[in-house]
């Protein structure tokens, strides 16, 4: 059986050093290549074996699904979404109040 020379020979599990999963997830966390590119890339078998390594070896905690900060979760209801932004919308107008008035004090007392 013969390969051509553009592809890499398939490897199995027992190739993989720990310096070359350090390499790969380091790579990937650097944000230079995806854990899909790194795979093709690196000719990785496996769909998640980068994943693993990722939350194996990697920096980043991998435990739970990110959730972006400024992104509520999807099974808000619209009701709801107008609840939380009334609510934040009212704390913000607090917060403009009270600078507002610190201000105040401070042209005040000192000119």
């Amino acid at each position: 059986m013969t390969t051509s020379s553009n592809q890499r020979p398939k490897r199995t599990q027992r190739d993989y050093t720990l310096a070359f999963k350090l390499g790969v997830v380091e790579r990937v966390e650097k944000g230079e290549l995806s854990y899909k590119q790194a795979q093709a890339h690196f000719g990785i078998q496996g769909r998640s074996t980068v994943l693993v390594w990722l939350r194996k070896h990697g920096r980043l905690d991998w435990s739970k699904p990110f959730q972006h900060p400024l992104m509520p979760s999807s099974k808000e209801t619209p009701a709801e979404k107008i609840k939380r932004l009334e609510r934040e919308l009212a704390d913000e107008k607090l917060r403009n109040k009270i600078l507002n008035g610190m201000v105040d004090i401070m042209d005040n007392e000192y000119g």
